[in-house]
């Protein structure tokens, strides 16, 4: 399997680094240890990250903030993927910001923060959850606005972020899409055929969530004793398990975990070196998925 993979524009090394973490409490905020921070990045792109994912509404602009802070100006090689479609309120709520032109105002915020005039791909993060009925849009819509960003370089690729099949389909189509971005993970297998979907037509797939849901109430890959016992074989921690079990899905995984600690990042990196056998993917196999 292949140690890199292309998205949009250029080809990243399959286990890159996502910003959520960065930010405060809730995502909100500057981090509890700005310095810490910086190192985290700086020590990413020490080790090879050369994708990071972020998102103007993290923070609000703090991980925006911090990767152009610790990173810029940025190594030619680093791709620096985004997301529109959400903002948030005083109060750290997630708002719909789903109409065309405030996908295009975010767009253009995230270039101002982050200091560059074009990004390698930007997802459009489906709100359906959050938004208002009544103020539906789209989805069409949407992605001809990402298209047209796009052809003005201000993006090089489209992404499109958790969306239905169907809406994978109609992006495909649309708007010849470089990503999508949903959750799955070996608790939550619920985005198998999306993937394989990507898979076949050269689309990088990456998943969030890939260790299970933030949420306390769902499961979590690490506490599962299959993981615990393929772990404890090769001794290594249980999350390296679980993130080389999603990369081992298809070579078009990109893999972007997360974290505001160094030693975890060395550790989730770490995880591109762990070979699973067919008895450990066996073993795997039985966790009972949602």
């Amino acid at each position: 399997m292949t140690d890199t993979y292309r998205l949009a524009d250029r080809d990243v090394h399959r286990i890159g680094y996502g910003a959520m973490q960065l930010p405060g409490p809730g995502v909100m905020g500057p981090p509890r240890d700005h310095d810490g921070a910086l190192r985290v990045l700086r020590r990413a792109v020490e080790l090879g990250v050369n994708h990071i994912d972020t998102a103007q509404y993290y923070g609000i602009g703090v991980s925006n903030g911090l990767i152009r802070e610790a990173l810029h100006p940025y190594p030619d090689d680093l791709a620096i993927v985004s997301k529109v479609g959400a903002r948030r309120d005083a109060g750290g709520g997630w708002i719909a910001a789903q109409h065309p032109a405030q996908l295009r105002e975010d767009v253009e915020e995230n270039l101002r923060v982050l200091g560059v005039e074009r990004l390698t791909a930007v997802n459009l993060r489906r709100m359906d959850e959050h938004a208002d009925p009544a103020d539906a849009v789209p989805f069409e819509d949407q992605l001809a606005e990402m298209v047209a960003l796009r052809e003005e370089g201000k993006i090089a690729g489209v992404g499109v972020s958790t969306v239905s099949a169907e809406q994978v389909e109609t992006a495909i189509r649309l708007a010849d899409i470089a990503c999508v971005q949903n959750a799955f993970s070996l608790v939550d297998r619920g985005d198998a055929d999306v993937l394989a979907r990507c898979t076949a037509v050269g689309v990088a797939y990456v998943p969030y969530f890939p260790l299970g849901s933030a949420f306390p109430h769902l499961p979590k890959v690490t506490e599962q004793p299959q993981v615990q016992a393929v772990a404890a074989r090769h001794g290594v921690p249980a999350s390296r398990v679980g993130l080389a079990w999603v990369l081992s899905r298809a070579e078009n995984v990109l893999l972007i975990p997360g974290t505001s600690s160094v030693d975890h990042l060395e550790d989730n990196l770490a995880a591109g070196d762990l070979t699973l056998s067919a008895q450990d993917l066996d073993e795997l196999a039985g966790v009972r998925a949602g």
